[in-house]
C-alpha cells in the first residue's frame, strides 16, 4: 500500500468513525473505492469524476453481473468519498441513478423444517440458532448480546444499537430461560478464569471506556456468546475475548440444514424471517410483529403476508377444482 493510498484509507476511517458508522460499512466501503482505484489503473480519486464513476457502475452491471444491491452498495462508497471524504461539492453526484432493486420474497421455513433444523444443529450452536428464531433477532444482534441485555424478570431481550443504530425491545421465549441461565453459569466461570489470569476485559462500545474504566472488566458487559480464545484487540492490540465470530455461526447452520435435508437455502435471516411468518399465521398483529423486529416502516414488515402459509393468496387452483367430484354426476349415478 503506498502512502497515497494509506492516506485516503486514514481519511475514509475518520470520516466513517466520526459518524459512529459500522465497522463492516468501513469495510466495504474501502473494498469499491479501492476496486475503484483498481479499474482506472490507480488513479487517484480527485483526478477523476462522472465519467469514471459511471463507467465503473457500468462495467460493474454488464461486465461483472452484479446485482442491483451490490452496485447501489458500490454507489454509496463513492458517493461517500467524493462527498464527505474529498470534500468534492460536483454536480454529476446527484445525477447518478442508483439501479433499481427487484422485489424479493424471502425464503421462510416451515414449522416442520425449522423443527428439524434445531434437532441438527450442534450443542455448541444450539442456543444462539434458538435465539435467531424464537426472538427474531439478525445475526450480529444475537452474537454482540451483553448479559446486561437479557431481562429474565420480563421475559424480553434489549437490542442495542441494532440497524439504523435503533434499540429495540423482542420477546426472550419462556422454554430458553433456563438453558440460557444455565449457559450465562458457565460463561461467568470463563470470566472469572480470565479475570484471575489478568485479562477479562470487553471492548466497550463509543467512549464509555474513558467514562467508566472498570466497565469492561464487570460481568455486566460481558459477551453472552463469548468467543472460545482471546484476540489482539486491533485498535490498541490489548489481548480481549471478542463474541463468536459470525462464520463460526454461519457454518454450523449451513452443516445442520444438510443433515436436515432441508433443500431450502437456509442463512441465519432466514430464522429471523420465519419468526415472523409464523407469527403472523398465528394471528399476531402486524404493528406488534413490527416492532419485534424493529422494521421503521409496516410495509417492511408486509412482505411477509405474501409468503403466509396459504398457498398463493389463498386462491386454489383450477386443476385442483377439476379433481372434485361433480354434484350433477353423483345425482346421474344415484339414479
Amino acid at each position: 500500500m503506498d502512502k497515497k493510498e494509506k492516506r485516503l484509507r486514514d481519511r475514509l476511517r475518520e470520516a466513517i468513525r466520526s459518524r459512529h458508522y459500522s465497522r463492516k460499512t468501513e469495510k466495504a466501503y474501502w473494498y469499491w473505492i479501492r476496486y475503484f482505484v483498481l479499474f482506472h489503473g490507480k488513479r487517484h480519486p480527485a483526478q477523476m469524476g462522472a465519467a469514471e464513476v459511471s463507467a465503473f457502475l457500468g462495467w460493474l452491471a454488464t461486465e461483472r453481473a452484479v446485482a442491483a444491491a451490490t452496485q447501489n452498495q458500490a454507489l454509496s462508497a463513492l458517493l461517500f468519498l467524493y462527498g464527505v471524504v474529498l470534500g468534492v461539492k460536483l454536480p454529476w453526484l446527484g445525477d447518478l441513478v442508483r439501479a433499481q432493486r427487484p422485489v424479493r420474497l424471502p425464503t421462510v421455513l416451515s414449522e416442520g423444517e425449522v423443527r428439524r433444523l434445531l434437532d441438527c444443529v450442534p450443542e455448541s450452536a444450539s442456543l444462539m440458532v434458538r435465539l435467531l428464531y424464537g426472538s427474531g433477532l439478525r445475526q450480529i444482534e444475537c452474537l454482540s448480546l451483553r448479559v446486561k441485555d437479557i431481562d429474565f424478570a420480563y421475559r424480553q431481550i434489549l437490542v442495542r444499537d441494532g440497524k439504523g443504530a435503533k434499540d429495540r425491545v423482542t420477546m426472550l421465549p419462556e422454554n430458553l430461560v433456563q438453558p440460557l441461565q444455565q449457559h450465562l453459569g458457565k460463561v461467568r466461570l470463563l470470566h472469572g478464569r480470565d479475570l484471575k489470569d489478568g485479562f477479562g476485559e470487553v471492548r466497550l462500545p463509543f467512549a464509555l471506556a474513558r467514562k467508566y474504566p472498570r466497565a469492561g472488566r464487570s460481568w455486566a458487559w460481558q459477551y453472552v456468546f463469548p468467543a472460545g480464545n482471546r484476540s489482539a484487540d486491533p485498535e490498541g492490540g490489548a489481548m480481549r475475548r471478542y463474541h463468536v465470530h459470525p462464520d463460526t455461526l454461519s457454518r454450523a447452520l449451513a452443516r445442520a440444514a444438510l443433515r436436515a435435508g432441508i433443500e431450502k437455502r437456509v442463512s441465519c435471516h432466514t430464522l429471523r424471517h420465519s419468526f415472523a411468518t409464523h407469527l403472523l399465521e398465528r394471528g399476531y398483529d402486524i404493528r406488534t410483529v413490527q416492532e419485534l423486529l424493529g422494521h421503521s416502516d409496516v410495509s417492511t414488515t408486509m412482505i411477509y403476508t405474501h409468503v403466509m402459509n396459504k398457498g398463493a393468496r389463498a386462491v386454489k387452483s383450477p386443476l385442483d377444482r377439476l379433481a372434485e367430484p361433480r354434484a350433477g354426476y353423483r345425482l346421474e349415478q344415484a339414479a
